[in-house]
């Protein structure tokens, strides 16, 4: 299947919006977390662009369920993602606290 030049151009939109979000949150200092990832992952080895990448893939799941759950912006649940990183989260949910058995 192929993608339409306007599927593109749409994505190509979403992940430019996405990167700016996360440079804003960058240079806000807010939320924290953004600014503590991102000085994580670098100090990891991630490049700029690469930390950024990963950063606004959290943001987009956090935009996919406040859509889907009909509900405002989870600080905690983004918070939770984005120490998490470079492991990126199910798209299903919110992160599990659950421990292993």
């Amino acid at each position: 299947m192929m993608n339409h030049p306007d599927d593109e151009a749409d994505e190509a939109f979403a992940a430019e919006t996405l990167t700016g979000a996360i440079e804003n949150q960058l240079a806000s200092n807010d939320p924290k977390e953004t600014r503590a990832a991102y000085n994580w992952l670098t100090l990891g080895g991630y490049s700029h662009e690469e930390a950024l990448h990963l950063m606004a893939q959290v943001l987009a799941r956090e935009i996919r369920l406040m859509l889907r759950d009909q509900q405002g912006f989870d600080r905690q649940r983004y918070g939770q993602a984005l120490r998490a990183l470079p492991e990126l989260p199910d798209d299903d949910g919110p992160l599990s606290n659950a421990s292993p058995d």
